[in-house]
């Protein structure tokens, strides 16, 4: 297999973002959510543009193929996309007292279980550590919690999110570095 390659997302690239995150969606939460629940999710879940403006949205390649995106956030804003209503808070956090985000995380059904999900997921923690976070919060799908749990996340909260309809089962996750 080649080896997974990031690079930070530009504007250019928000097309073949939306249609990774909408393969995603589809496909990888079949068997965690009903098909009405996965309907729902979708007014929810997607891509925050700000990540991409804020330079903290990361592209996963492997050959040339669009494996996953995943992002971080030193913004308030916990998940959403720029569609979900009622969820901005552009807020700049403080590294010193606040957790960053850890946003949008999204992997290419094609690449699913291979080790791509869990990459990223280190790119955006040691990049919030390096702008001086000491810990990272993020609103976890039920696909996704199996993943953060094994990373050393906790879950601190768990919701339904019904604005699309039907209600989504999400936890809110945290970890200190």
């Amino acid at each position: 297999m080649n080896p997974i390659r990031f690079r930070l997302a530009v504007p250019d690239d928000l097309d073949a973002l939306d249609a990774v995150m909408d393969a995603a969606i589809g496909a990888l939460q079949r068997g965690f959510l009903s098909d009405e629940q996965i309907a729902s999710s979708r007014a929810v879940m997607g891509l925050d543009r700000q990540l991409v403006h804020d330079g903290t949205y990361f592209i996963a390649l492997i050959g040339d193929a669009i494996a996953g995106c995943g992002g971080w956030s030193k913004r308030a804003t916990l998940y959403g996309g720029d569609h979900s209503a009622g969820l901005r808070e552009p807020r700049l956090l403080d590294p010193a007292h606040e957790p960053a985000r850890i946003r949008a995380m999204y992997t290419h059904p094609d690449y699913a279980r291979r080790g791509v999900g869990r990459a990223l997921l280190q790119q955006c923690e040691d990049a919030a550590r390096a702008s001086g976070f000491l810990a990272c919060e993020l609103m976890g799908t039920l696909s996704g919690v199996p993943l953060y749990l094994s990373a050393g996340y906790r879950v601190i909260e768990e919701i339904e999110d019904d604005r699309g309809g039907a209600p989504v089962p999400l936890k809110r996750m945290r970890k200190e570095f």
